[in-house]
């Protein structure tokens, strides 16, 4: 599958078991006639039809990289369609697949002529294809694994690494000069620093997450009695908002946030780019994020576009000053995004001296009882001093399968 940070965009692990049980897809019609049925068998007897529309509504991603969305998808979604028709390939097959295609186009990188470029080039946006259609295979079918997703995931930093290296050696055959050297190092790190990057300010914020469930009680405030949510999940799960205030908000998402507090964690940055919403709600209606070169894009140009132009070091380098201009903005974000935090802990707190306060000067009664949502536990009645501290081991080392879906 097709790497990205902050994702980061999701990987094939985010979506691995949602399906449900372990079910396999039978699709009946030619896959590219968009009014032939599918149909999806479960364990049992039960059936139903499935339309190309439903497979895209089960396969694609909310948002994507925008070389994804515009070649990759319209290519991918019925090859999909059709190899779950016809045949028994796993997911796990096609990401070998998709590596082996990889160190083909790597060999004809190392060739260096002009030919060879252009169908190394070729032969790296088919192994892209196969490396997309993994995910979506086993978004489709249900037939992902854990296993699968570190594959997928290893064999990806696997190509990039070998393609580098090969596409510069085959340039330094003809042209023996250091820039080559370079450049292949200057590839390898930049994709790989953004992984490193993107897994660690997702760390980041899942613990600051977590800092502000713990500072409020857990799920509720511990102060007004009402729920935490969080501004960017709301953003995510309903595309169709427009707007960041936490009053509009709440007016369309309805239920759910009625008696909800909503904390935004990026209110700095949007405050100081009123344009991004603009921004992010156009790319957002094609499929597209907001991240423009993303580790996809990056790979694409030095992979695809520099070998068909045949200016390498050229093509090379503008694509990397792209993505260390995105990734740095990923960084300005971030930093912004602490400072909400330590405001939203501060303004919590002090919330919570001024209840106990009012408590203490008889202004409010002591005992202020919220019942318990479904699946929540109930309030420890005891003196907090005589509670017992939980220690949660999934605040301080999230999986590291919840990490990748994010870059994806």
């Amino acid at each position: 599958m097709a790497p990205d940070p902050a994702t980061h965009t999701a990987i094939r692990a985010s979506t691995k078991f949602q399906e449900g049980p372990w079910r396999a897809v039978a699709l009946a019609g030619d896959m590219n006639d968009d009014s032939s049925e599918a149909r999806v068998a479960g364990r049992g007897s039960h059936r139903r039809t499935m339309t190309l529309d439903e497979v895209r509504d089960r396969t694609l991603k909310k948002r994507d990289a925008w070389w994804t969305v515009v070649l990759v998808d319209p290519v991918a979604t019925p090859l999909v369609r059709w190899v779950a028709r016809h045949t028994r390939i796993t997911p796990n097959q096609i990401t070998w697949a998709a590596l082996f295609l990889g160190l083909g186009s790597a060999w004809l990188f190392a060739l260096g002529d002009r030919t060879a470029l252009i169908l190394g080039a070729g032969l790296y946006h088919l192994s892209f294809i196969l490396d997309c259609m993994d995910g979506k295979l086993a978004r489709l079918t249900g037939n992902g694994s854990i296993f699968g997703a570190w594959l997928d995931y290893v064999f990806d930093r696997i190509r990039v690494v070998i393609c580098a290296l090969c596409l510069m050696v085959g340039q330094f055959r003809d042209n023996p000069t250091e820039m080559y050297f370079w450049l292949a190092i200057l590839v390898i790190f930049l994709d790989m620093i953004r992984y490193v990057n993107a897994l660690q300010i997702y760390k980041m914020r899942q613990g600051m997450r977590k800092k502000l469930e713990t500072i409020s009680g857990g799920s509720t405030d511990g102060v007004s009695g009402k729920s935490l949510l969080f501004m960017e999940d709301l953003l995510r799960d309903n595309p169709e908002l427009d707007t960041a205030q936490p009053e509009i908000v709440q007016a369309q998402v309805h239920l759910e946030t009625q008696d909800a507090e909503i904390v935004d964690l990026h209110q700095g940055f949007r405050k100081n780019f009123p344009w991004y919403m603009r921004a992010r709600n156009f790319l957002k209606r094609h499929r597209i994020r907001t991240h423009l070169i993303s580790g996809i894009e990056f790979q694409m140009g030095v992979f695809i576009v520099a070998p068909i132009v045949g200016r390498i070091g050229l093509v090379t380098v503008v694509v990397s000053v792209g993505l260390s201009v995105f990734e740095l903005a990923i960084l300005y974000k971030f930093w912004l995004s602490t400072k909400d935090f330590e405001q939203t802990m501060a303004d919590m707190a002090l919330r919570k001296r001024r209840r106990d306060l009012e408590i203490a000067a008889g202004l409010r009664p002591p005992d202020r009882s919220v019942e318990p949502r479904q699946g929540q536990q109930p309030a420890d009645p005891r003196p907090r001093q005589e509670q017992q501290p939980v220690r949660s081991f999934q605040a301080e080392e999230d999986s590291p399968t919840m990490y990748l879906r994010t870059i994806r």
